[in-house]
């Protein structure tokens, strides 16, 4: 096993009260791709950013290589004192550094680096410090929330880019299938206790949930014993005082366990208020248009959408999405085209930009509308306190302003305003930003169970496969052009249906050459009446399975070398030599691939 490049052991932090962090660890070695999970609050991030040392603990130790690079991403980068954002993410670095890296990635992430910092979106921003972390390809890359408020094709690309690097990693986020994907180890940070697992996240709810089983069947077999030494404390007291002092003493012990448990964090406790049922056909849109100077946003669309529907909006930023769902809602006029809503409407909507937040204005004042201690949920009276338990808010925190909530917590709170307010028709733009796993699985629950219809914009792919019931995406994401479709099911039934389209046009496409072929060779001088291979394309056929198979043993010696754990400790030098070889001849071996198959359907067509 390579010894740590980063520990984090024993780490105790307060600020008052209950513990944050109680005993928490952390290590990362070469190689290690950790998903960091927990609830909102449960002090991820400040673990994260003691690991980066940009904060300390009270007490614990904390152990970094002294030669290892260790970059964090903020959740809200500082661009003062940079002009461009090429300047921001070049400054993160080194000497020896390549400055190419911060092109690639600008390119990739769809900057070009002469944007002005101080005019970038939130999703603009967050692109611009991921270039920033990722550039110098540290040691240790610590990434909090790195998807938020970034589009799928940019998301499916970090997944591959990350999937690729060197890095170790530490990640926090909200996104299920990105955490799938990019780790192979899983930190559980609970009640100020870390826990860890040797698996990737997708192994992670199953085995939280045998350890709260069992943590929970302790506390009972706990609460039994106690129970039968009271019991012999009643009626038992016959042996030597000394003795019996002692069991005393045991009681007293077992007891302070007891009390002293702290069970897991409840969980969010709500559905959405019902109101009057809506008409049947809630939405009928006809042939709506949309454009901003030459830019076509939305070419002629048609949708009717019916009660009960839960519809999901995806694509890439700037491609259109919140303003075709306005036009839908009838905020903005198409400009072409008719809208109609139905009938007893009555809209909710949640932002994802949080534009509905006053920061100076309490939780209470804010769930009731300023109007007293109570609110009406589902035609019942409740006390805020009361309610905001439900999503997880202690009642002493019902005069604490908003500006005070973490990101999380915000979120959590627009959730409880939106789901007292009687509703037939929820609008959720972005609703899973900063929400913890426990709370996505309640939202994912009332979205599911909703008896009136959802309109979702979301790029988190495992919320819309589990929600939705239709997609609305652009024709074509690579780059919108206004044209939009409606593929029936979710993410992962929209990308089969586009797959399955692909393929039919490729075949298509395939048998009107094979035809053109014939029709060529039927016209031909050539006395056999067919089209050959070329020289050149025989000796390609016959010799790139070998070329291939030099290529494979090749990629294999360097797999070998980079297998010993101690390399990258020892020499850094060498290790990322080896990485940039074996990244070169992968991408040689697929270009002989694709040229081998292409040849190989060639000779078949002209073979017959």
């Amino acid at each position: 096993m390579a010894p740590p490049i980063l520990k984090l052991d024993d780490i105790f932090l307060s600020f008052g009260g209950t513990p944050l962090l109680a005993g928490a660890s952390l290590q990362v070695e070469p190689g290690d791709r950790i998903s960091l999970v927990g609830r909102n609050g449960s002090g991820k991030s400040t673990l994260m950013k003691i690991a980066a040392g940009l904060a300390e603990a009270q007490s614990g130790e904390v152990f970094r290589h002294p030669s290892a690079t260790i970059r964090y991403l903020h959740q809200a980068p500082d661009f003062d004192g940079y002009d461009t954002v090429a300047a921001y993410a070049e400054s993160g670095l080194g000497p020896s550094d390549d400055p190419y890296r911060v092109t690639y990635l600008l390119e990739h992430l769809g900057l070009d680096g002469s944007e002005d910092p101080k005019s970038l979106s939130g999703g603009e921003a967050r692109r611009a410090a991921l270039a920033r972390v990722m550039a110098p390809e540290p040691d240790i890359l610590l990434l909090d929330e790195p998807t938020n408020h970034l589009d799928l094709p940019t998301i499916e690309w970090l997944e591959g880019e990350l999937q690729s690097t060197r890095s170790a990693l530490v990640v926090i986020s909200h996104d299920r299938r990105f955490l799938e994907k990019v780790s192979n180890a899983t930190v559980w940070l609970d009640r100020g206790q870390s826990r860890r697992l040797n698996r990737g996240f997708g192994h992670f709810e199953a085995w939280r949930d045998e350890v709260l089983e069992a943590e929970e069947l302790e506390q009972h077999k706990l609460g039994k014993a106690i129970e039968r030494e009271e019991h012999w404390l009643r009626y038992g007291v016959t042996a030597r005082r000394k003795r019996n002092m002692r069991r005393l003493g045991a009681l007293h012990d077992l007891r302070a366990r007891y009390r002293g448990h702290k069970g897991p964090q409840g969980s969010v406790q709500a559905s959405a208020s019902d109101a009057q049922e809506s008409g049947k056909l809630v939405i009928e849109a006809e042939k709506i248009t949309k454009a901003y100077g030459e830019r076509t946003i939305v070419a002629p669309f048609s949708i009717r959408v019916h009660r009960g529907d839960c519809i999901g909006l995806v694509g890439p930023n700037g491609a259109g999405k919140t303003t075709l769902l306005k036009m839908l809602t009838g905020q903005l006029e198409p400009d072409s085209g008719t809208v109609k809503l139905g009938t007893n409407l009555e809209i909710a909507t949640l932002d994802q930009r949080r534009e509905d937040l006053n920061l100076d204005d309490t939780l209470a004042h804010y769930l009731t509308d300023g109007r007293g201690e109570t609110l009406i949920v589902n035609g019942e009276q409740r006390h805020v306190t009361g309610y905001m338990k439900e999503f997880l808010f202690q009642p002493e925190q019902s005069r604490t302003p908003i500006r005070n909530l973490s990101g999380g917590e915000r979120a959590r709170l627009m959730l409880a305003r939106i789901l007292s307010r009687p509703t037939n028709l929820l609008i959720l733009d972005e609703p899973t930003n900063d929400l913890d796993i426990e709370t996505l699985d309640l939202l994912q629950e009332i979205v599911a169970g909703f008896a009136g219809t959802v309109l979702l914009v979301s790029h988190d792919r495992d919320f819309l496969d589990r929600t939705v019931t239709s997609t609305i995406a652009p024709a074509d994401p690579e780059n919108p052009d206004g044209r939009w479709i409606e593929y029936a099911g979710g993410y992962s039934d929209m990308m089969a249906q586009r797959r399955g389209a692909i393929e039919e046009k490729r075949k298509a496409e395939k048998a009107e050459k094979a035809k053109a072929a014939e029709t060529a060779t039927a016209a031909s001088p050539d006395s056999k009446g067919k089209a050959k291979l070329s020289y050149k394309q025989k000796f390609a056929l016959e010799n790139l399975p070998k070329e291939m198979a030099k290529t494979e043993k090749e990629i294999a010696v360097r797999e070998a070398k980079m297998a010993d754990p101690a390399l990258f400790t020892k020499d850094p030098a060498t290790f990322n030599k080896l990485a940039a070889e074996m990244e070169k001849l992968r991408e040689q071996l697929t270009k002989m691939e694709e040229e081998w198959l292409e040849l190989e359907m060639l000779r078949e067509e002209l073979e017959g």
